[in-house]
C-alpha cells in the first residue's frame, strides 16, 4: 500500500507562476551556458558545443529526478529523516577518500563516478535541510523553551560544515548555516539562542577563511582588484569588464568578448558576468525578477503549508527557497564584486550535473508542497 501511494499526486494544481518563473530560468541556463562555453569547449575539446550537450543532459536528468522526487509523500521524508542525516554525513565523509574524491583546483569535492562526478555537498545540504525541518516539526517545543533543543540539530549541522571546510568548500558550508538558523528560527527558536550560535559560527567562519592563504588572498584581491589586476584580482576585474561592457541593453547574445578565455570559468561560477555582458543591465534585472518571482512563490507554498498546519513541508519551503535566494545572490554579489570569490553556482543557470540535478529536485519537493498543503487547505476550509 506504501509503494502504491508514493505514486499517486495529490489532485490538485501546482503553483503556475512558479513553474513558469523556474521554465524560462532554466532554458535561459542552457541558452547561456552554450553561449559563454563555446570558446573554452572549443579548445579543450575541439567541440564548440561540448559543455552544452553535456548540459542538456544534466537537465534531462534533472528533470527525470525531480519527477521522482515529486510522486514521494512528504510523510516518507519527514518519517526517515535521520536516514536522510546519515546518507548526507556519508557523502561528506567518503569524497575527502583518496581514490574515492577527485580532486580539482586543489579542493577535493566531487566523487568521480566514470564519466559523471559528483559534488558532494550539493546533495548532502539538500538531505541536511531535509533532516532539520524533520527535527523542526517534531521537536517544536523544545526548540522554543530550551536551549538543548536548539543544541541537538546544531551539532550534525556544525560536523557537516566541517567536513565541507576540509575539502574545502567554504560557500557551501556558509550557505548551509544560514539556511539551517532560518528554518530554526522559523520554527520557534529563540532568537537569543540563535544569535549566540550565529555568533560562534560567524568566528569560526572568519578564522576559517583567514587561516586558509588562498582564502585570505581572496579576501584582500577583493578588497581592491584593481591594485593587483593580472594575478590575484584577474578574474574579478575581468567579470567587472564583462558586466561593465553590457551597459543597458547588452552587446547580443553570442557577441560577447570575455568569454573568448578572458575570463575564467565563464560558464560555471561566473555565468551571470557574460549574461550581463550580453543581455545588459535590462536583462540582469529581469533574471533578477525572474528569481524573485520563484523565492517569493516558494515562500507563498510555504506560508500556505504552515497555515495548513503541514509543518513538515512548511519548513522544507521556506528552507529551500532560502536556499536559492541566498544562493543565487552570493553568486551575483561575487560576480559584480559585492562578495569574495565563494565558488557558488547559479541555481539552475551554470554548469554543473550536481547543481542542477539538485537544484530539480528542490523544485520538485516545492511543488510536492504545494500540491500537498492545497488539498489540506481545501480540507480543512482554509483560505489557499
Amino acid at each position: 500500500m506504501m509503494a502504491l501511494s508514493a505514486l499517486r499526486l495529490p489532485r490538485s494544481r501546482p503553483d503556475a507562476l512558479f513553474l513558469g518563473a523556474v521554465a524560462v530560468v532554466l532554458v535561459l541556463g542552457l541558452i547561456m551556458v552554450a553561449s559563454a562555453s563555446v570558446a573554452v569547449a572549443d579548445r579543450a575539446t575541439g567541440e564548440p558545443m561540448y559543455f552544452f550537450y553535456r548540459q542538456a543532459v544534466y537537465a534531462l536528468l534533472g528533470i527525470s529526478a525531480g519527477f521522482a522526487v515529486l510522486h514521494i509523500p512528504l510523510e516518507q521524508l519527514k518519517s526517515n529523516s535521520f536516514l536522510l542525516l546519515a546518507g548526507a554525513l556519508l557523502l561528506l565523509l567518503i569524497v575527502l577518500f583518496p581514490g574515492v574524491g577527485k580532486e580539482v583546483n586543489g579542493a577535493r569535492r566531487w566523487i568521480d563516478l566514470g564519466p559523471f562526478a559528483v559534488q558532494a555537498s550539493e546533495p548532502a545540504r539538500l538531505l541536511l535541510l531535509l533532516y532539520l525541518a524533520g527535527y523542526a516539526t517534531r521537536r517544536q517545543v523544545e526548540l522554543r523553551s530550551t536551549f538543548a533543543g536548539l543544541i541537538r540539530p546544531i551539532l550534525p549541522i556544525t560536523l557537516a560544515c566541517l567536513l565541507m571546510l576540509m575539502e574545502p568548500d567554504f560557500g557551501a558550508s556558509a550557505v548551509l548555516v544560514i539556511v539551517a538558523g532560518i528554518v530554526l528560527f522559523l520554527a520557534g527558536a529563540r532568537l537569543l539562542h540563535l544569535a549566540v550560535l550565529g555568533g560562534g559560527a560567524v568566528g569560526l567562519l572568519i578564522v576559517a577563511a583567514l587561516s586558509s592563504p588562498y582564502r585570505a588572498a581572496r579576501l584582500v584581491s577583493f578588497t581592491n582588484p584593481w591594485e593587483d589586476p593580472f594575478q590575484g584580482g584577474f578574474q574579478l576585474t575581468q567579470s567587472l569588464i564583462a558586466i561593465g561592457r553590457g551597459e543597458v541593453t547588452g552587446v547580443g547574445l553570442g557577441n560577447s568578448v570575455q568569454k573568448l578565455m578572458y575570463l575564467p570559468e565563464t560558464h560555471t561560477d561566473f555565468l551571470f558576468a557574460i549574461y550581463a555582458e550580453e543581455f545588459g543591465l535590462a536583462g540582469s534585472l529581469a533574471l533578477v525578477a525572474l528569481f524573485s518571482v520563484i523565492v517569493w512563490r516558494g515562500f507563498v507554498i510555504a506560508r500556505r503549508a504552515i497555515a495548513a498546519e503541514a509543518y513538515f513541508g512548511g519548513f522544507v519551503a521556506y528552507g529551500l527557497s532560502s536556499w536559492v535566494a541566498l544562493q543565487g545572490f552570493l553568486n551575483m554579489g561575487v560576480n559584480m564584486g559585492l562578495l569574495p570569490t565563494k565558488g557558488l553556482t547559479l541555481p539552475l543557470m551554470s554548469y554543473g550535473g550536481s547543481s542542477l540535478v539538485v537544484m530539480c529536485v528542490v523544485v520538485a519537493l516545492l511543488i510536492r508542497v504545494d500540491l500537498e498543503s492545497a488539498i489540506e487547505c481545501k480540507r480543512k476550509g482554509i483560505e489557499a
